[in-house]
């Protein structure tokens, strides 16, 4: 599944039943309790990656970035939004990026 796909089902659970969908039932319960749930799956995708356990780092990934695509969705936060603010940031240094957010 792309990410793009994976989006477009998180977006369209927005509005299913709680009862039948995982997806639904996260969104439910809230923003924090979904941003709670991908700051989980962040540190278990941390963990594997110290471990150097490619396998494992590769499903804890897969999590991270349904759990931060749901916790964006919970509000109201789209792909496109996302995938226009890197498109902003294309072709600037990361250092110079980061240096502008810097008080």
């Amino acid at each position: 599944m792309s990410i793009n796909a994976l989006a477009a089902t998180i977006a369209a659970r927005k509005t299913a039943d709680p009862a039948s969908s995982w997806t639904a039932a996260l969104l439910a319960k809230g923003p924090e309790k979904c941003a709670e749930k991908f700051g989980e799956e962040a540190v278990e995708a941390i963990i594997e990656a110290v471990k150097g356990d490619r396998a494992r780092l590769t499903a804890e990934a897969a999590d991270v970035i349904y759990h931060l695509l749901v916790m964006c969705a919970a509000r109201d936060v789209t792909l496109a939004e996302i995938e226009a603010e890197l498109a902003r940031r294309d072709g600037t240094s990361g250092l110079a990026e980061k240096a502008a957010r810097t008080p």
